[in-house]
């Protein structure tokens, strides 16, 4: 059982990665402004491939990595990469006048935030569910509410930075909060995740059919999510006559309501079931991003409004998704939450370097969220497959 202080310090930590994990799209405004770093849209989507590489790679690791070195020192390592990150980041901003050797800082930097977001958030998500097994699709989605603050924080720290004249505080404020993060977790046990997490189920070779579906799923929702969380702020000050203040605000919004979604569901799950929740909010969020195309132009308000109900239509499908994978997919017991990080940042890469390109090649952002209402539509479909099986199902390997 879990002391409080380690629940806490768990629950703690879902904030400032949350924090750390948007601080790059948070400043997407600065990192294409001329007077900064000067970058073209692909090389901006181009920015998160590093990143996209190995969060997937140190998610399919972090299961065996907790099992061979103890999930403690995985997730310290995660926390260690991610200050890196952010150091690097605060660097960066020093060189601007360098572009070569900023944009190459920035493409380190991406790449230790990955393996930080690869290492941590399945270490997070499997001690939520071992430290409360009695109500793991509560203290998932909770976690990941917090998760959500952080990264509704993450832009709104860049608009008051901004306004102070100093965007690098953002940076800044990170390596503050994982230095404290690291200072706290260090002297507590965090032990037995992945023991624990190991024995919740048989386990068997192979990945198991159903996997599958949950890993499709994962990728869907990380196009679905990046459009929003990664290029909002581009649409808003492109497409609707936004400044950068109100393009800020927009992805608070978005991840504000990600937040407010999550606690919610997780309030109201004995009325509204969660398999309810997840067989609706796909089809929320593909009807927003039909309305988010169909916007005039010069209305930056009815942006935030828009790009505030697509965060409620994102808020739940992650952490419910990771919930339901660990229950009904037990033959991978505690790989399963790593192994659905790594889809998710698969989706994610598409769709941080793919709209970057697509843009530069004359697609316009306005027909790319038409086209990723489709995304959000087919998680629709899957949903009402995946929510059907019961928590005690096991499914049988390929």
């Amino acid at each position: 059982m879990a002391t409080r202080a380690e629940s806490n310090t768990v629950y703690a930590a879902g904030l400032v990665q949350g924090i750390a994990l948007v601080t790059f799209p948070a400043a997407s405004t600065i990192f294409t402004d001329p007077q900064q770093y000067d970058l073209s849209n692909t090389q901006y989507g181009t920015m998160f491939l590093p990143q996209v590489v190995t969060a997937i790679t140190a998610s399919l690791l972090a299961g065996n990595l907790a099992r061979r070195m103890g999930s403690k020192r995985v997730y310290l390592l995660g926390l260690l990469a991610n200050l890196a990150s952010m150091v690097l980041l605060l660097v960066s901003s020093w060189v601007t006048s360098n572009h070569t050797l900023a944009y190459g800082l920035l493409l380190v930097a991406t790449a230790c935030l990955g393996v930080g977001f690869g290492l941590t958030v399945p270490s997070l998500n499997t001690y939520a569910a071992v430290f409360h097994p009695a109500t793991v699709d509560n203290s998932v989605l909770v976690l990941n509410a917090l998760l959500g603050l952080g990264t509704a924080l993450a832009p709104l720290f860049v608009a008051i930075f901004l306004g102070l004249g100093f965007w690098w505080g953002l940076p800044l404020t990170s390596i503050v909060l994982l230095v404290i993060l690291l200072a706290v977790s260090v002297p507590l046990p965090l032990h037995g995740a992945a023991r624990e997490s190991a024995a919740r189920g048989p386990r068997t070779r192979g990945i198991p059919t159903r996997f599958w579906l949950f890993a499709i799923f994962a990728v869907l929702y990380g196009i679905c999510e990046t459009m929003n969380g990664n290029w909002a702020q581009v649409d808003m000050t492109r497409n609707l006559g936004a400044t950068a203040t109100q393009a800020s605000i927009a992805l608070t919004a978005f991840w504000l309501m990600v937040t407010v979604g999550r606690v919610l569901f997780a309030t109201i799950q004995r009325s509204f079931p969660t398999r309810r929740t997840y067989r609706l909010l796909p089809f929320v969020l593909g009807a927003t991003f039909l309305g988010i195309a169909a916007l005039p132009s010069d209305s930056p308000w009815l942006g935030v409004v828009a790009f505030g109900v697509a965060g409620l239509g994102c808020s739940a499908l992650l952490p419910l998704t990771i919930s339901f994978s660990q229950e009904q997919v037990a033959a991978m017991s505690g790989s399963v939450a790593g192994a659905v990080i790594a889809f998710y940042q698969v989706g994610y890469g598409i769709a941080a370097f793919g709209a970057g390109r697509l843009q530069d090649g004359g697609t316009s952002l306005t027909t790319l969220y038409a086209v990723t209402a489709i995304a959000a539509f087919l998680m629709g479909a899957l949903s009402f497959r995946l929510a059907a099986r019961t928590a005690t199902s096991v499914d049988q390997p390929a």
